[in-house]
């Protein structure tokens, strides 16, 4: 089975979603989370405020040395996705993460 090689490629050039359990529990910082919970997850999708907060630099606020610093508690977005998976609905962000690494070279 193939293994992270904790690159921090994904955290740092994606988005990351929550999920409406995720958003709802308050357990993650969020983009908008100054302004308060928006009580409409739907308006919350639209909004952004279902984002995971950035650091300056726009790789998730998790992200420490590149290794997920949440990664028991991670959310479902980033369980779901792995950079090597064969699964053709990542094929779009795993070519994106290529593309990053190679002007890293």
């Amino acid at each position: 089975m193939d293994k992270c090689n904790q690159c921090g490629v994904c955290c740092k050039i994606f988005l990351i979603t929550l999920n409406e359990e995720e958003y709802r529990s308050g357990r993650y910082k969020t983009m908008f989370e100054m302004f308060g919970v928006v009580e409409d997850f739907e308006e919350a999708q639209r909004d952004g405020s279902n984002i995971l907060a950035q650091h300056d630099d726009e790789s998730c606020i998790y992200l420490e040395d590149n290794k997920c610093s949440i990664h028991d508690s991670k959310p479902s977005a980033c369980k779901n996705f792995f950079c090597k998976t064969k699964d053709p609905n990542f094929k779009e962000m795993i070519r994106q993460i290529e593309e990053y690494k190679s002007k890293l070279e």
